[in-house]
């Protein structure tokens, strides 16, 4: 996908995806405009002062702005070509705590950021899930669902307009705020002899920043509509990441906090007769389409039934001195 001359814009762009994804671009492309909408002025301004945004000012918009504000949507949207929504609420204790505010982000915003977009000649929509969202147990899953299925529903809206919507899946990046590693770090650093793990067997794939960017990069040169990708990325256990990160350390086990799974689960067993697999993904492709584009891509070989994919049974698994060695790529931006 080509982003010479093009207007993108990021919303929730202040986060850890939006500076990687910006800085990505920055560096490979020679877009016309990157727009940061987001609701957080400091945030803005900080990075706005980064020196990588500095030397691109010519390229850089900041606009401040509330996914659940429709109108200013709309507005940021003018002019630009492709949209990726990285803003939501994704604190699991806070969205229990604040179900209204959740929904009102993540489910009100993600219909908000559709309006917009079939409103004002956006091209290509990509926007973030979660695994959470897939057989959800916890509200910030839920509403991580609807928005989803309100993405892929927006390909029936398009009718005749050059437009498309998609949908990107993955776990915890690593490295990425309110994540186990900053906080395995933060207790090492603070000279604790034992790290908490809350439950021996879970599990976690393992995916860096850049390969999230490179997998939205992907949907937006693919994607013909309704699709959802999911890389293929190794998984862990948690405490061999403890052990990776302080050889030696103690540990206790804490137990399985409410809302939270043993593994992260990307395609379930009822998304099997859906599922295609490629060499280095998977898409999952929409059980109803709304037009004759929406035909699953001759590249992909159709996963057996009964197949499942999640950070428990696959295939792929990272030692101790695997997780070591790309310690490095899990750094908070």
């Amino acid at each position: 996908m080509k982003l010479d001359d093009k207007t993108i814009l990021v919303t929730g762009g202040t986060g850890s995806f939006g500076h990687c994804f910006t800085e990505y671009v920055l560096e490979h492309y020679n877009p016309k405009k990157i727009i940061v909408y987001s609701r957080d002025e400091y945030k803005q301004y900080t990075m706005a002062n980064e020196k990588v945004y500095r030397e691109h000012a010519d390229k850089m918009r900041f606009f401040i702005g509330d996914v659940r504000d429709g109108a200013r949507m709309e507005r940021a949207m003018e002019g630009v070509d492709y949209v990726i929504h990285a803003a939501a609420l994704k604190q699991v204790p806070a969205c229990e705590y604040n179900p209204d505010e959740a929904i009102k982000t993540n489910v009100n915003g993600a219909q908000n950021v559709i309006n917009a977009a079939l409103n004002t000649g956006v091209k290509r929509v990509v926007a973030l899930s979660t695994d959470k969202a897939v057989n959800p147990v916890n509200l910030y899953g839920a509403t991580k669902m609807v928005s989803d299925k309100l993405f892929i529903a927006a390909n029936a809206y398009a009718g005749n307009k050059d437009i498309n919507f998609s949908i990107v899946r993955y776990g915890n990046v690593a490295g990425s705020r309110g994540s186990i590693i900053p906080l395995f770090k933060s207790l090492i650093e603070k000279g604790e002899k034992e790290l908490p793990v809350t439950d021996y067997r879970m599990t976690r794939f393992w995916i860096s920043l850049p390969e999230g960017v490179e997998l939205v990069l992907k949907a937006l040169e693919e994607a013909k509509g309704g699709e959802t990708f999911i890389s293929k990325i190794p998984s862990f256990n948690v405490k061999d990441l403890a052990e990776a990160m302080c050889p030696g350390i103690a540990t206790r086990e804490i137990g399985i906090r409410p809302g939270e799974k043993l593994d992260e689960i990307m395609v379930t067993v009822e998304d099997a007769p859906f599922t295609y697999e490629f060499d280095k993904h998977f898409i999952v492709y929409p059980q109803v389409t709304f037009n004759d584009r929406q035909k699953p891509d001759p590249r992909g070989k159709r996963v057996p039934d009964g197949f499942s994919y999640d950070s428990g049974n696959n295939t792929e698994w990272m030692s101790v001195e695997d997780i070591k060695a790309r310690l490095h790529e899990a750094v908070d931006h």
